[in-house]
């Protein structure tokens, strides 16, 4: 189960700098073009470090790895980041606005003690193999966390989601994502306040909603560490009170929000896809699927709410027309009971890998994104569901199980360069 601690955490300055300007979205989710713009909208945006440019002439010794850790370094000199005396959990809210309605996500960054995934620590969802080098390359050179991981977990006392109710003391610092969400940081420094969120959280299972990737160089980082160091697994967690005992790199930095309130929103992944005939399409699936066409005026994610469970959208370019799949739920008996009923894993399993045999998928959460992408040539259909819901995440994750690639999109993102975890300044 979680074992968590306060820190001292490494802010910006606002005095010097405005979150604003400073700030960015996690490394996975920016593009080329967006990368540019935080490029010029400070010469301290966290991108510079999270995420910098490979120059012509790099070596193994001078780097964008190294470029990162001397801007870390002269930020810190020249008082751009400040580092906290004293150790603290940091209360972060969202403010936004989804579909029309205001919403705000609550959470805490604290560090929380490594563990092998499956032991009190849950992935959800499969991920895609790609090269881990460059988070872990940044990890060592850097000597810290740069970003926080995303991950929840579930009490219904919401004793952590009171403390940060009752806070009304202006932020320390905040920035506004390219989406116009507002993000807010609260220092938690109180004994009593601490100590009642470790009791909170250090019997709880805690679920990786967005960073899998990040977590798995964590881990990898420890081990590096420990081998390194000449040690067996370090054995450090957190006393009652929130002391710290262990390494630096025996935990990460997460922001960790509470399954039982609300704010939290998962957007569907819908399936781009390449490898479809409109004239035999239909009779592959119709065994496992009814299957009707939807007037063109149709808003296709109110009906698919609206039909629930095991309905799917599918729009072709040939016809330009969305037809509605209603799944018979006989298709998938040989799969465990926690996954079997899934949307995600009816379309990504039943529909795409054993009816179609369709690999060739891309993924877009924008709906009249992904029907100008077919329109335009890119795709030749996309498949729409509804998200995920957050109860099917603990299901699924407490089984041991995983969902396919791309199951769920954590919406907002929670913003890189609010609170960085500097091991050089914690233990």
């Amino acid at each position: 189960m979680a074992h968590i601690i306060p820190f001292k955490g490494l802010l910006y300055n606002p005095e010097k700098v405005s979150g604003d300007d400073v700030t960015a979205p996690p490394y996975d989710v920016i593009t080329p073009d967006y990368k540019e713009t935080l490029y010029r909208k400070s010469p301290y945006n966290i991108i510079r470090i999270d995420s910098g440019n490979t120059m012509a002439g790099d070596t193994d010794t001078s780097n964008k790895y190294t470029r990162a850790r001397d801007l870390l370094e002269q930020w810190v000199k020249e008082e751009i980041l400040v580092r906290d005396e004293t150790p603290a959990f940091y209360g972060y809210v969202i403010d936004y606005v989804f579909s029309g309605e205001r919403k705000q996500l609550k959470g805490i960054l604290a560090l929380v003690k490594i563990e092998e995934l499956g032991k009190g620590i849950y992935p959800h969802e499969e991920t895609h193999s790609k090269p881990k080098a460059d988070r872990l390359n940044l990890m060592k050179t850097c000597f810290g966390n740069i970003s926080p991981i995303y991950s929840l977990y579930n009490s219904p006392d919401k004793i952590a989601s009171g403390i940060l109710r009752d806070i009304h003391n202006a932020p320390f610092i905040s920035g506004t994502d390219a989406d116009g969400a507002r993000h807010s940081i609260f220092k938690i420094t109180g004994k009593s306040q601490i100590e009642s969120i470790v009791r909170e959280l250090n019997d709880k299972p805690i679920f990786i909603a967005d960073g899998h990737h990040r977590y798995e160089v964590a881990l990898e980082f420890k081990k590096e560490m420990e081998v390194k160091e000449g040690k067996g697994p370090a054995s450090g967690g957190a006393d009652g009170r929130g002391q710290t005992t262990g390494v630096p790199w025996d935990y990460v930095m997460m922001f960790l929000a509470n399954m039982a309130d609300e704010g939290i929103t998962i957007l569907p992944a819908h399936r781009l896809v390449r490898g479809i005939k409109e004239n035999d399409i239909f009779q592959k699936l119709e065994s496992d699927f009814a299957i009707s066409r939807l007037p063109e005026t149709s808003n296709i994610p109110r009906t698919l709410s609206l039909e629930g469970k095991n309905v799917f959208g599918l729009y072709m370019d040939k016809g330009q027309h969305c037809y509605i799949l209603k799944y018979k739920r006989d298709g998938l008996s040989d799969l465990p009971q926690a996954l079997k009923d899934l949307d995600v894993v009816v379309l990504h399993e039943l529909v795409l890998r054993r009816c179609l045999g369709i690999t060739d998928i891309d993924y877009e959460m924008d709906i009249n994104e992904a029907v100008g992408r077919v329109r335009k040539g890119d795709f030749e259909g996309v498949f729409f569901l509804n998200p995920t819901g957050i109860g099917e995440v603990e299901r699924v994750a407490l089984s041991n199980l995983r969902m396919p690639p791309k199951s769920t999109y954590f919406y907002p993102k929670v913003l890189t360069g609010l609170v960085i975890n500097s091991f050089k300044y914690n233990f």
